[in-house]
């Protein structure tokens, strides 16, 4: 998890060092070289995994790692970090995926947001009742409602917009593998006598 998170924020690092992005943004050069998009995979199939590392500002940037460091120490704790890392690249490679699928041809997608969706979907199975607080409002819920209430502001709402510039292809794609993984390794711990 450290690695990923180290590898993630030098990345952004890097980036913001180039000129053309904006507030620590994504020059639309790196984008185009980096970030996956359907007109350009066939000549740039690298772009299905360099586009998870790269992330379009430090809002975009705080929030995955926060989300990534939440839930993998935890995970990492029940699956361990073996698992962890090929959920986290299975989570954002099937998230990609889906939005080269359903996005408009010439729309372009970056962040870790699908992967760091399959280790939150995972979580909110494999111990739906652990309780979290949605910053700002200090109201404890359980993990399975964050998850959700993620899905819906980052996937659902975006998706009935067609305006927004998330791709909530990706976070749809990747919480899916989540939950699945997550249904895997609960019965994984289930056969062997593990019961939470």
């Amino acid at each position: 998890m450290w690695v990923l998170i180290a590898a993630n924020v030098l990345v952004y690092i890097a980036t913001s060092l180039i000129p053309g992005g904006s507030f620590g943004g994504l020059s639309n050069a790196i984008v185009d070289q980096f970030g996956v998009s359907r007109s350009s995979l066939g000549s740039q199939p690298w772009t299905i995994v360099t586009s998870l590392f790269l992330h379009d500002g430090i809002y975009h940037i705080l929030g995955n790692m926060l989300m990534l460091y939440i839930y993998g120490s935890y995970l990492a704790n029940i699956i361990n970090e073996t698992r962890l890392l090929l959920l986290y690249f299975v989570g954002g490679l099937v998230g990609n995926a889906l939005f080269l699928l359903i996005a408009p041809p010439l729309a372009a997608a970056v962040g870790a947001s699908g992967a760091i969706f399959a280790l939150g979907g995972a979580l909110a199975v494999l111990r739906p009742k652990i309780k979290v607080v949605l910053f700002p409002i200090p109201i404890p819920m359980d993990l399975w409602v964050y998850v959700l209430m993620s899905a819906v502001l980052l996937g659902v709402l975006p998706a009935l917009s067609q305006f927004s510039n998330i791709g909530w292809q990706a976070h749809l794609g990747g919480l899916v593998t989540g939950l699945a993984a997550g249904w895997y390794f609960r019965r994984w711990e289930r056969s062997r006598g593990i019961y939470r």
